[in-house]
């Protein structure tokens, strides 16, 4: 169902009437000061920001550099936020898309975790696993921003800057091949087509197969854009993305008594005449940044993004009543599934910052408006084995599962549309006090409306409902070498579903706090920062306790803990950068679980959220015969943590991962590249929903690139 007419009309009239609004504003401001003088505008401002650079932010924030995903040869999200101690893996349907949770938060565990786009919301639907290719950078928002961004987890927010289109003339084309049939061909093209008129080109295409059992995938790619230059201050990015990935659904390996080697970490528990899960999306982009004068900017823009997920699995069946393996029994009893997801999403977006001077105060102000149009139709189809009846039926062996059964024909489980629709305003305030002391203050609001369509049995669920979510934070510039800083947001996320009533319920409520010190050393050979944060949320969905097999919104969590990130310059060729992340992340309360009916005690521990996490990397450039090298490698270590919310007694192991890159140019435009992940062939597991479901780490992979740029 394609959004409507209205729909459409509604979200762009709004950013082009906020946008023209903005813009005359902002023209009544220069009109003040006749000294202003125009300038031209270079690159697009991220969205959220304003005027007020990292430093001056009461906010942690890692930035990932497009070179540093490459000089460790990272092509996706998810393994690129591995390099981060505040981002730990979550469950990730086998690879199928991307989870994570920041700071020890993940949000629902059985969707794609949310991340921006250029600002935008694009993790609402179901577009697989996000490719580098055209990834600039990366920044991790950490902690209290819930008062700009919205709706999202108090833990932080992923936002993804993309590759925009140069006037200059640039490229590259690079070929991967490595471990386990991996195959990748990457390129990068943009150059200027007038005066005013430059485009981009980049993707990917990737063939590759898998240390499990019968696991192939395959994915595309293309990422095109388009710059116009308006004016000297005004510039137009259109951007595409189409991607079209394939691969087959894999829960993992099953682990019985705690016992991790009892089961090779080949070992596929699906059935390979499922075929592939189809995964396409489409998406689109449309960017305005104008300076209206030296000092104010306006920011606006439109996305609408179309995504499905769609297709058969086999999977271990994870109901006791349904399952006949035990340590005595090894027999694996499964269930088969049909899924078939689609999505729309349309959003637009409007800023205006600049800076107000009062007095010997100057007001760093940032105004905004977005709104949201989201559909998600799910249907999905199951079949599974009689309750209590030893039933054999499409079982395999635990050590040796032989594929090619008859398989069973799927019955409807769910049949549903949901609609969402969202309007927001923001404003925030960054007062310069005096030279050191910075004063923000950032108030959101939210209009939010949600209706639930259940094709199954008729019924329709809707909500309507309003959020605050204000910001204060206060900086300390000491000195060059010294920023100390605090920070408060509060935040809202809204809930799905009904409860014995038939009503709504009330969105999931959260309060984060934050404390830190950004430093750097003369000439910032080293910089870092190291935080103190505490997030609460309320208003969990769990059983609810009087009527039985309804829900609620009654569970509580907290997540507190220590950041340490430092990046060290030991020279001009050699180079440090560290992250450690100390998460104490569990329930506050005592719920029992929506799905299984368990009691879950408060103190318990939150799934996949390990207590410690450490990643050091270093980098050395020199040369070889006159040719310029780098050699680097990694160090990441992830704590034990739980691999069952419902079985606190399942707990994932720690594991150690080392890693070597190096790479060399051949010529000026030839250069080779070798990576060497796990070095050390350590047996870990990354994440799991269920001992049943637990998903094997990467076994050593050598690969090995060849790039050719132009």
């Amino acid at each position: 169902m394609k959004p409507s007419v209205t729909r459409v009309t509604r979200l762009t009239s709004l950013a082009i009437l906020i946008g023209t609004s903005f813009q005359s504003f902002s023209q009544n401001i220069e009109a003040e000061d006749d000294s202003v003088e125009h300038v031209e505008v270079t690159s697009l401002r991220q969205a959220y920001r304003g005027n007020v650079p990292l430093k001056s932010l009461p906010q942690a924030v890692t930035v990932l550099s497009d070179e540093t995903l490459d000089s460790f040869g990272v092509t996706d999200l998810q393994t690129a936020l591995s390099l981060s101690g505040s981002v730990a893996s979550q469950n990730n349907f086998g690879g199928l898309w991307d989870s994570f949770a920041v700071r020890g938060f993940a949000g629902d565990e059985n969707s794609p975790s949310g991340y921006l786009v250029n600002g935008f919301n694009v993790g609402r639907g179901f577009s697989g696993r996000r490719d580098a290719s055209n990834i600039e950078a990366i920044e991790i928002l950490k902690g209290p921003g819930s008062a700009l961004y919205g709706r999202g987890e108090p833990g932080g927010t992923i936002n993804i800057i993309t590759k925009k289109p140069e006037f200059d003339q640039e490229g590259y084309i690079e070929a991967t091949a490595g471990s386990y049939d991996l195959y990748r061909l990457e390129g990068d093209y943009t150059n200027a087509v007038t005066s005013d008129l430059a485009f981009r080109v980049n993707g990917a295409y990737e063939d590759a197969g898998s240390f499990r059992d019968t696991v192939e995938s395959n994915k595309l790619i293309f990422t095109p854009s388009v710059l116009y230059r308006l004016n000297d201050t005004t510039n137009l990015v259109y951007e595409l993305e189409i991607i079209d990935q394939q691969a087959p659904f894999d829960r993992g390996i099953v682990v019985v008594g705690d016992n991790f080697t009892g089961v090779p970490r080949e070992t596929f528990y699906g059935e390979p005449a499922d075929g592939d899960m189809n995964i396409e999306a489409v998406g689109h982009q449309l960017s305005l940044q104008t300076s209206l004068n030296e000092n104010w900017d306006v920011n606006a823009g439109l996305s609408y993004r179309d995504s499905s997920f769609e297709g058969y699995s086999t999977e271990v069946e994870l109901s006791s009543g349904r399952q006949l393996l035990s340590e005595d029994n090894p027999v694996v009893s499964r269930q088969r599934r049909y899924r078939d997801y689609d999505t729309k999403d349309l959003s637009a977006r409007a800023e205006l910052s600049g800076p107000v001077q009062t007095g010997e105060m100057t007001h760093h102000i940032l105004i905004g408006v977005d709104a949201y149009d989201y559909t998600f139709e799910q249907e999905m189809q199951r079949w599974r084995t009689a309750w209590g009846t030893g039933d054999t039926t499409y079982s395999v062996s635990k050590i040796n599962p032989e594929y090619g059964q008859v398989q069973p024909e799927v019955a409807p489980l769910t049949d549903r549309e949901e609609n969402q629709s969202a309007q927001g305003i923001y404003i925030q305030d960054q007062v310069d006090l005096s030279e050191q002391f910075k004063l923000l203050v950032g108030f959101r609001f939210d209009d939010f409306s949600q209706d639930i369509e259940n094709f199954m049995n008729g019924s329709v669920t809707s909500q309507d409902r309003t959020a605050t979510s204000p910001r204060v934070g206060f900086v300390f510039e000491a000195n060059s070498n010294f920023t100390f800083y605090t920070s408060y947001s509060e935040g809202f996320r809204p809930n799905s579903g009904a409860d014995v009533d038939g009503n709504s319920f009330e969105p999931e409520e959260s309060e984060s706090y934050e404390l830190g010190v950004k430093f750097s050393t003369e000439g910032d050979g080293i910089t870092g920062t190291l935080a103190l944060f505490n997030a609460e949320k309320s208003n969990i969905l769990a059983s609810d306790p009087v009527n039985s097999g309804f829900t609620a919104a009654l569970g509580e969590a907290e997540s507190k803990g220590l950041e340490l990130d430092v990046k060290a310059y030991i020279s001009e060729q050699t180079s440090l950068s560290l992250s450690y992340t100390y998460t104490d992340a569990a329930t506050s309360n005592t719920v029992t679980n929506s799905d299984w009916g368990v009691e879950i005690p408060a103190g318990t521990r939150l799934l996949n959220i390990p207590e410690n996490r450490f990643v050091l990397t270093a980098q050395r450039e020199f040369t070889v015969s006159g040719k310029a090298a780098a050699v680097l490698g990694s160090f990441q270590y992830v704590g034990e943590r739980p691999g069952e919310l419902i079985n606190q007694s399942y707990v994932l192991p720690s594991y150690t991962l080392v890693s070597i890159a190096g790479h060399v140019d051949i010529n000026e435009s030839l250069q080779v590249k070798v990576f060497v992940d796990n070095l050390l062939d350590e047996v870990y597991f990354d994440n799991s929903y269920s001992a049943l479901w637990t998903q094997p780490g990467t076994p050593r992979t050598v690969n090995v690139s060849a790039r050719y740029q132009f």
